[in-house]
């Protein structure tokens, strides 16, 4: 890349930042994110308003053509860091982290123009609805996924997809669980099992709010910030996302449209895990500053700041880890993977330093431990996202030379 672009790119990423900082600093303070996430939506409505309105975030990478501004992965990804640090409940992840590509990389010309201006202008609100939990299957961050068991396999459970009596669309049965921001959300992707045994395959389909057959709960989660909810369709009508003909006609399969918005979201979360880890650290250090025991700031302490220098060079390694797959995607899974761990690891010990406080419900740093247990679960764990990596790079193929032997 050009010295000047680059340097321009780096400009308008650090501008993105300092507005985000300064308006969740003083729209998304803990307090404020608490009461939020308590209410029906799960976020604040005016807020995301005004992220959409005034700062175009949710159309920050989509093509100019649909009304988005046209910036890359890395711009959002800066936007993301941003959104971790305050931990703040939004559409924005389920929206334009795993919708937002799949419409654009597998949706019809008309479903495009349909759905994208809506999605970038915020006034439309979407979820990915995966079947029995398996998302970091689904989207290839622990698994490759390519049998497409997870949505069904035509067994029972998962969710199954029939054609509608003449040929009026289709209709869905089953359910999903786990469902990121899918309570409120104004349209559902849904994958789904289709097909006999001849032609069994995993497809996408299109489910709007209010759709008959369609109910759906908000689900208590570890993790309040990412409100989770469990979707059950009952012969749901529902439409297909892009065409069933996809892999025949030269398209993009479904499944390796859902690997690639694996990467493109593993991206964004691992933004978010740096952000938020940075914010636990920040909180630590302030509070080490200020607390007091024998006469001297516990901070001034040899022992408390070999611990924070450890996480200081903890996060700094893990924002290059952010920073290289938001402009490799394809390294996006061992970025998540890394983030992922620094959080962990930033979070518990934000806890131990805040001391017996640290510990009480009520205290923020709770927030922090729980984001980074609840993004393993959903996304993870660590240690598969890294042997996905690990397989995907070949570093555990067999040689030729062993392989004629065995």
């Amino acid at each position: 890349m050009d010295t000047d672009t680059d340097t321009a790119d780096a400009g308008a990423r650090d501008e993105i930042r300092h507005t985000l900082r300064t308006l969740l600093a003083e729209r998304a303070a803990p307090d404020r994110v608490k009461e939020s996430v308590r209410t029906e939506a799960g976020h604040d409505p005016d807020l995301w308003a005004r992220l959409a309105g005034q700062l175009g975030l949710p159309g920050l990478a989509l093509p100019e053509e649909y009304g988005g501004a046209g910036c890359t992965l890395a711009e959002l990804s800066a936007a993301c860091e941003e959104t971790g640090r305050a931990l703040l409940p939004s559409p924005l992840l389920a929206t334009c982290g795993l919708v937002a590509p799949l419409v654009t990389a597998l949706g019809t010309p008309a479903q495009r123009t349909a759905l994208l201006p809506g999605i970038a202008d915020g006034s439309l609100t979407c979820a990915l609805a995966v079947p029995g939990g398996s998302l970091a299957t689904a989207l290839a961050l622990v698994d490759s996924g390519e049998s497409g068991d997870w949505s069904g396999g035509g067994r029972a459970g998962g969710v199954q997809a029939r054609p509608a009596p003449a040929n009026a669309g289709w209709l869905l049965y089953g359910e999903a669980a786990q469902v990121i921001d899918g309570h409120r959300a104004d349209l559902l992707v849904v994958a789904a099992h289709t097909g006999g045994f001849p032609r069994s395959r995993t497809l996408l389909f299109l489910v709007r709010a209010g759709a008959d057959g369609l109910s759906r709960r908000r689900q208590t989660a570890l993790d309040e910030t990412r409100c989770q909810a469990r979707v059950e369709l009952r012969d749901c009508p529902a439409e297909l996302l892009g065409t069933d003909d996809a892999d025949c006609t030269g398209g993009t399969s479904v499944l390796d449209a859902l690997a690639a918005t694996g990467t493109w979201a593993a991206a964004l979360i691992a933004a978010e895990a740096v952000g938020a880890a940075e914010g636990a650290l920040e909180r630590t250090v302030a509070y080490v500053r200020q607390r007091e025991q024998f006469g001297r700031a516990i901070g001034s302490f040899q022992a408390v700041k070999h611990r924070l220098a450890d996480l200081y060079v903890l996060t700094r390694a893990a924002r290059s880890a952010a920073s290289w797959a938001a402009r490799h995607p394809a390294d996006a899974g061992l970025a998540l993977a890394q983030c992922l761990a620094a959080l962990r690891t930033v979070s518990a010990e934000a806890v131990q330093l805040h001391g017996g406080i640290g510990f009480t419900w009520e205290h923020e740093a709770h927030l922090f431990f729980k984001r980074a247990a609840a993004d393993e679960l959903l996304f993870g764990p660590v240690h598969r996202l890294r042997a996905h990596a690990a397989q995907a790079a070949g570093l555990f193929a067999v040689p030729e030379r062993e392989a004629a032997i065995r």
